[in-house]
């Protein structure tokens, strides 16, 4: 489809005063697992120019990637059976190496060379590099399933002094040095906190949070931490929603400007967000800013 020279201007123009708020300031975009399922080479190539892109107009963008889907498929593929246990992945040893080995081996090094090829430089970072994250067992029952006590984010930060895009895997390490496999979205939003970042973009397989999830139309645009203890009341959002809307919340509580749910098998949908007026998606504020659900 043929595109007007006008309508190309207008987009630009309004693009302009967002690329003016942003410019200098640390954006997190935890580009998931699902996301990265549900799309082939070319929208990973697309999502990938447009990381390049806000890199090139002084954004700095942070990639925080997961790769469950990704995991399952290797260990299908391995002959080894994935167990969940209260909707997180059992994580035994011989499993622990696979997520290694996905993670480290081929989602983030894929991701990091279709950054780099889109005009862009940047780097692989481990959870586990620098202590980036610090991790104590969750639940033995669990095997080696690691919750964030704490973020040392000069690895991070240390790139992006440098003008380099930092890719994270999320993994960490223990106090002796045991590496666990960590939930991407809680990685996510801890490192954003730590990073004192102006938004968070969680690119998932969902357009947002929808009072019915059977109508487009029922998206919400905006909500607040109030606003969500009562759509969990009424079952509004419920299941498996839950982890990734807390992990929403404690960005925002934790000191980031905004938290975003997006669906990210949309093209461009991280510039859409970003670089116009309406944006897309559900946008999480602290109950101090509100909003209109």
């Amino acid at each position: 489809m043929k595109i007007a020279a006008s309508t190309r201007a207008a987009v630009l123009s309004e693009a302009l005063p967002h690329l003016q708020r942003f410019a200098g300031h640390v954006v997190v975009v935890k580009y998931g697992g699902n996301a990265l399922a549900g799309s082939g080479d070319d929208a990973m190539e697309v999502f990938a120019r447009d990381i390049a892109l806000l890199h090139a107009v002084g954004i700095k963008p942070v990639v925080v990637h997961g790769g469950g889907p990704q995991i399952s498929a290797l260990m299908d593929r391995l002959g080894k059976q994935a167990t969940f246990h209260n909707g997180l992945r059992v994580t035994d040893a011989e499993t622990m190496e696979i997520v290694s080995m996905v993670l480290l081996g081929t989602v983030n090094p894929m991701l990091v060379s279709m950054i780099n090829t889109a005009g862009a430089d940047a780097a692989g970072v481990s959870g586990q590099d620098m202590g980036l994250f610090h991790c104590v067992q969750r639940d033995p029952a669990l095997g080696f399933v690691g919750d964030v006590v704490n973020v040392n984010p000069a690895a991070v930060q240390g790139l992006l002094d440098d003008g380099v895009v930092p890719v994270v895997a999320t993994l960490g390490t223990d106090d002796k040095g045991q590496s666990y496999n960590i939930n991407a979205d809680t990685a996510a939003s801890a490192l954003a906190v730590a990073l004192k970042a102006t938004k968070i973009l969680f690119l998932t397989d969902i357009a947002g949070v929808m009072r019915n999830p059977n109508d487009a139309d029922s998206l919400i645009s905006t909500l607040t931490p109030g606003e969500v203890a009562e759509l969990r009341e009424s079952r509004v959002i419920s299941g498996g929603m839950i982890p990734k809307v807390e992990s929403c919340l404690d960005a925002v509580r934790g000191g980031v400007g905004a938290a975003h749910i997006l669906d990210g098998r949309m093209a461009h949908v991280t510039l859409l967000e970003l670089l116009t007026d309406a944006g897309v998606g559900t946008m999480f504020v602290s109950d101090s800013v509100g909003g209109k659900s």
